[in-house]
């Protein structure tokens, strides 16, 4: 089973003053996607990039740019992550007017659409897309900011998303972002998650050794 896991280290927790060399550090070490978290200090309490930074990463690295955009309105931004060089892109459903639209708007670009439910979300936001998307961002804590502490309490929904796609043979992938590490990773791929979101583990343990944390968080 871990051989299907994918890993897509969050740049949230890189060194960004040395951004392009990071992700080229992940790309050697074998990460599987690169995750780029979008916040605009309105929807999440916090800051971060734009698709301007993207656009100038882009070239660093072929891997699959993961980006979830943490903003509102979100359909207004989109074409600009889409010509940046995002391959996934994520929103949140409480960020547009119509989930259907917004849907539309990124496949228009002929990118991959993720939905992502925040802890308190309920899947009633989501259900009726699934045979719409590529994948489901569950978040296992407040978006916002780095470093907090996992939610084992949105495992059952993980657990229950899993089940409706299994039942549909759809082929959506269940990523999970959020305080993840060495030991809780285990309990999020027995719940369902196929991709592993991770910032603080990937970066931080084991003296920063990427190529270890990573092998470490796909054969839990």
């Amino acid at each position: 089973m871990s051989t299907n896991i994918k890993i897509s280290p969050s740049i949230l927790s890189a060194d960004f003053s040395k951004l392009g060399e990071e992700i080229i550090s992940l790309d050697k070490a074998g990460a599987d996607y690169i995750h780029v978290d979008v916040m605009d200090g309105h929807f999440v309490p916090n800051i971060t990039i734009g698709p301007e930074i993207i656009k100038k990463l882009r070239p660093v690295t072929k891997k699959i740019f993961d980006v979830h955009l943490m903003i509102e309105p979100v359909d207004k931004y989109i074409k600009d992550f889409a010509d940046a060089g995002a391959d996934i892109i994520t929103f949140h459903p409480e960020a547009t007017p119509s989930t259907e639209e917004t849907i539309e708007l990124i496949k228009k670009f002929n990118k991959k659409v993720g939905i992502s439910l925040k802890p308190k979300s309920d899947i009633s936001l989501i259900e009726k897309y699934l045979e719409k998307i590529d994948l489901i961002l569950i978040m296992s804590v407040e978006p916002g900011f780095a470093g907090q502490k996992f939610m084992p309490d949105v495992l059952p929904k993980l657990k229950k998303l899993k089940e409706i796609i299994t039942e549909k043979k759809l082929k959506v992938d269940l990523e999970i972002d959020g305080g993840i590490n060495f030991e809780n990773c285990k309990t999020a791929i027995n719940a369902g998650a196929n991709v592993l979101v991770s910032g603080s583990t990937i970066f931080k343990q084991n003296n920063g050794d990427l190529k270890k944390n990573i092998s470490l968080l796909r054969s839990s």
